[in-house]
């Protein structure tokens, strides 16, 4: 494997640092059961408002269902598909729009469910994986094939696998691979007080 640690302005956390949402799958490795568990797992005990846990996550591992992993591979965007089929597992990750426990709207849900998502990211990383969460999906073409009942929200797919070595990924990808990651200043999302206020230290 090789890395891509975040640059950040002050030391971070190492985990936090080290995952990226890379392109280049081994498709050759399947993704240990033991290792999966772990991931679903760290996803149940994420953060939620009430406690609700509003997410549902669809696990399509090709070594253990080929037809469902096909399925969600269907579901991408063409762009995602050219890579995401070295990917040995995707899973689609699906919020509820409603509390269980009083049927009320739950403006929190896709907020929780993305908190759920990253939990199993970072604890993929932890364990030696890659992981790439997707925007670029049919939502619709989604709830048809997976019967995603109604007052549930397709939100992110997530290709879930083991990095190829770095003389392994193909030259297509290598500028994007391998290109230093990059992100705004601070400043321009992160506020003191009001909206738009800089760290009066800086």
């Amino acid at each position: 494997m090789f890395e891509k640690k975040a640059q950040s302005t002050v030391p971070i956390n190492d985990l936090l640092a080290r995952r990226w949402s890379g392109v280049s799958y081994d498709p050759g490795r399947p993704v240990e059961a033991e290792k999966l568990t772990s991931c679903i797992e760290a996803a149940r005990w994420s953060m939620s408002c009430y406690g609700a846990q509003p997410w549902n996550f669809i696990i399509c591992d090709r070594s253990r269902d080929e037809a469902a992993w096909n399925t969600a591979l269907e579901c991408l965007a063409e762009g995602n598909i050219a890579w995401a089929q070295n990917a040995p597992v995707l899973i689609l990750a699906v919020a509820a729009e409603h509390f269980a426990h009083n049927g009320e709207p739950n403006r929190w849900a896709q907020y929780d469910t993305g908190s759920a998502g990253i939990s199993l990211c970072l604890q993929a990383t932890d364990l030696g994986l890659m992981a790439h969460q997707m925007g670029g999906f049919d939502a619709h073409q989604s709830r048809q094939v997976f019967g995603i009942p109604e007052g549930h929200t397709p939100m992110a797919m997530i290709a879930i696998g083991y990095q190829t070595a770095r003389e392994d990924v193909p030259e297509e990808r290598r500028e994007r691979e391998f290109a230093p990651r990059r992100r705004n200043p601070g400043a321009e999302h992160f506020f003191f007080g009001k909206w738009g206020a800089g760290d009066n230290n800086d």
